[in-house]
């Protein structure tokens, strides 16, 4: 799906404003002041509001940083030094409730869903009494809002819910979120879904934002924006987790399908290169709008993993060969008596790892998630596996042909699990990896140069990051996880 349907609207959050966090469930004001319940009436407000919604999304308490970094820290292939106290009790299992940086997740997830549920409600109050021109907007901004509510839930649902599958078991009925099928009103009264019932709100909002950009007959295709490509990747993504294997498989393809003049990178120079900039891509399909003039400074990405002391863990460090492209995310400088990250992902631009963007859904991830399905399908095929494993293996120079992989299912998805790890580090997607294989996981590493941990052998399936007490105390209705604390490493 090639059409542009070109658009003037820049993400305005993100040009200035800043948000502030209400004492309510929801608040429905975005920075530039206009009130999501009350100004929505045509489509330029509309867009604006979408554009509101996206900047709660690029905010580094969503998927600017927090977010995303809850599902790397507390995992194998991440090494803290403890020079400052940043993220150090989701590093070492010891959060509580109380945590600063789950209540910001909650609060922004929730934010950025709700701003999508609002704009979604606004789209079907007027949409029969616009223009032919402003319907084509409409449907647009309805697209994309679908696929910003069901990215943000799926981000807080495995947050804040039990792993969907694990190796085959279902724990669908197991508490999920408060699903934003409409918008809240401020102090209204919520409860939590199921994890099943969660699933089933993201993937509806998927499949409604893949129907619309096929009756658009395109997108902005512009990877700051959810577009087809990126929304069929999403699916994918949330597919795999649910072990819908025949659909993960269709949807991946689907995705490198439509993004047609994507292309891996196997040089050195060029890859090191994509992650001094925060321009687009040949691999990526949607990146945040982070740049020189707007970014997250002190709360990015770029500096937890430099000055606030995280690197890769010598695990990690173990899985990539000298031959692998990717050794750049393992380069280290001396600070003082400290070793220091130079960024990895977040080198950023001119040497500011404070400037650097997340490339969110990429072709790399399509096909590892192609190669995992042909593997755990019983209808897959060994050799599907090998062919769709190796375009990103190939990272690794001394990779070449399908033999290097393994000669059995089995000893392919041992590749591939370690390909997962090499491939999307910094992602967030680490800890959701390995809860839903139900592996007996390794965590809170004590070297960043040995494979050395404080916890082995945990069960990692079992843990659930804990709802915030603020908003458990706030008595609008949403409950704890029974038990959460119990499933910590001992």
């Amino acid at each position: 799906m090639k059409k542009t349907i070109v658009k003037a609207l820049i993400v305005l959050g993100l040009v200035g404003g800043s948000v502030s966090c209400g004492d309510d469930f929801l608040e429905t004001k975005y920075p530039s002041g206009l009130d999501l319940d009350k100004g929505l009436t045509d489509a330029t407000n509309i867009g604006m509001a979408l554009n509101g919604a996206y900047y709660r999304l690029y905010h580094y308490a969503f998927c600017g940083n927090y977010a995303l970094s809850v599902g790397d820290l507390p995992t194998d292939i991440a090494y803290f030094s403890y020079e400052t106290s940043h993220w150090s009790d989701i590093y070492a299992y010891t959060m509580n409730p109380a945590d600063s940086y789950l209540l910001n997740i909650w609060n922004m997830g929730y934010k950025t869903a709700d701003n999508a549920a609002r704009v979604i409600k606004a789209i079907g109050d007027i949409y029969d009494s616009q223009t032919e021109e402003d319907k084509i907007d409409l449907m647009l901004y309805l697209s994309e809002a679908h696929a910003l509510r069901g990215l943000a839930q799926l981000f807080l649902v495995n947050i804040f819910g039990h792993q969907i599958k694990v190796n085959g078991t279902d724990f669908s009925s197991q508490p999920g979120i408060v699903v934003i099928d409409q918008p809240k009103a401020a102090m209204e009264q919520v409860s939590r879904s199921t994890v099943g019932q969660s699933y089933a709100a993201i993937v509806s909002d998927f499949q409604a934002a893949i129907a619309g950009f096929e009756e658009l007959g395109g997108d902005r295709d512009e990877d700051c924006y959810l577009g087809y490509a990126a929304t069929k990747a999403l699916l994918a993504r949330t597919y795999l987790y649910m072990e819908n294997f025949s659909g993960a498989k269709e949807a991946a393809q689907d995705a490198i399908d439509a993004f047609e003049d994507g292309a891996i990178i196997y040089n050195a120079a060029n890859y090191k290169a994509m992650f001094q900039t925060v321009a687009g891509n040949t691999e990526t399909m949607f990146r945040l709008a982070i740049d020189n003039a707007t970014n997250w400074s002190a709360n990015s990405s770029g500096t937890l993993w430099t000055t606030y002391g995280y690197q890769p863990s010598g695990y990690f460090k173990s899985l990539v060969k000298a031959t692998d492209i990717r050794t750049m995310l393992c380069e280290t400088r001396q600070a003082g008596s400290y070793t220091r990250s130079l960024g990895g992902k977040f080198l950023g631009v001119n040497g500011n790892s404070a400037v650097a963007t997340h490339f969110m859904l990429g072709l790399p991830e399509m096909y590892l998630i192609i190669a995992e399905c042909e593997l755990r399908d019983p209808a897959g095929t060994l050799a599907n596996a090998q062919a769709a494993l190796l375009n990103v293996a190939k990272r690794d120079s001394a990779i070449t042909e399908a033999s290097d992989l393994g000669s059995t299912k089995a000893e392919v998805l041992a590749f591939l699990e370690k390909e997962r790890a090499r491939e999307l580090f910094q992602s967030g997607l680490r800890l959701y990896d390995l809860r839903r294989w139900g592996k007996l996981a390794s965590v809170l590493s004590t070297s960043a140069t040995e494979s050395t941990f404080r916890y082995t052998n945990y069960d990692i399936s079992k843990f659930v990051y804990p709802i915030p007490v603020d908003e458990i105390n706030a008595g609008y209705g949403v409950t704890q996880t029974e038990g959460w604390a119990n499933n910590l490493p001992q």
